[in-house]
C-alpha cells in the first residue's frame, strides 16, 4: 500500500473559479481535517450517543472536547460529508510509557506519545468501514509528525480485535479504571517508519 502525503488529511485549499450566475457553491462531498472549539458541540452529540448507549460512560466530556480542540487540534481529525460531521478522532500528547489517569485530561506539549482519547462514527453511518478508514488516515498523518514515536489508546476487550486489524498491539491491562469499566491498552508503532515519513511527501 503506498503512502500519501500529508495534504490530503488537511483542509484543501480550493481554487476559485468563475461561477455561472444562479449556479450555487456546494460543499465538498467528503473532506478530513482537523477539527477546531467550534466544532465541539457536534463532536459531544456523535461521542455520548455513541458511548452511553454501549457503556453508559463517555471518554471526553463536552468541557474536555473543547480543552484538547483548543490545546492541540492539530492532533484530531474529522472527517465530514457535505458539511457535516460524521465521524473523528481526538488525541493529545503524553510523555509516559503507560497511561495513567492523569492522561485522561492532560496534553503533554513535549511527549512523544500521541494518545488516542476517542475515535467515534455518527448512527447513520456505522457498519460502512468508516472508522476504519478514518483510523488508517490518521495513523498515515502521524507518520508526517517527526516528534511522535507511537500512539496508544485504551478500550474495552470487544473493541481489540477492531484495533489490531488497524496495526495496534496489546500492551497488557490499564490501569485505569471508570467505574466498573475496565480496559486493554493498546499502542502503535509510529516510530520506525522514518524511510516512509522521507518518501512520503512529509
Amino acid at each position: 500500500m503506498s503512502v500519501v502525503s500529508a495534504v490530503p488529511f488537511m483542509k484543501p485549499v480550493h481554487m476559485r473559479s468563475p461561477v455561472p450566475q444562479g449556479r450555487r457553491h456546494t460543499l465538498p462531498a467528503s473532506e478530513f481535517r482537523s477539527l477546531s472549539p467550534e466544532d465541539a458541540i457536534s463532536v459531544f452529540e456523535i461521542e455520548r450517543e455513541a458511548f452511553i448507549s454501549v457503556s453508559g460512560e463517555c471518554p471526553l466530556h463536552l468541557d474536555e472536547v473543547r480543552h484538547f480542540l483548543t490545546l492541540c487540534p492539530e492532533l484530531s481529525l474529522g472527517w465530514f460529508e457535505e458539511g457535516r460531521l460524521v465521524a473523528f478522532i481526538i488525541g493529545s500528547l503524553w510523555d509516559q510509557e503507560r497511561l495513567t489517569m492523569d492522561a485522561l485530561t492532560l496534553h503533554k506539549p513535549h511527549g512523544t506519545t500521541v494518545h488516542i482519547h476517542v475515535l467515534a462514527v455518527h448512527r447513520t453511518f456505522r457498519q460502512q468501514g468508516k472508522g476504519s478508514i478514518l483510523m488508517w488516515r490518521y495513523l498515515q498523518y502521524l507518520r508526517c509528525l517527526p516528534y511522535v514515536r507511537r500512539a496508544v489508546l485504551m478500550c474495552e476487550d470487544f473493541l481489540v480485535p477492531f484495533y489490531q486489524k488497524s496495526g495496534f498491539k496489546v500492551q497488557g491491562p490499564s490501569e485505569i479504571t471508570v467505574g466498573p469499566l475496565t480496559f486493554i491498552e493498546m499502542f502503535y508503532p509510529v516510530r520506525g517508519h522514518a524511510f516512509m515519513r522521507r518518501n512520503s511527501g512529509c
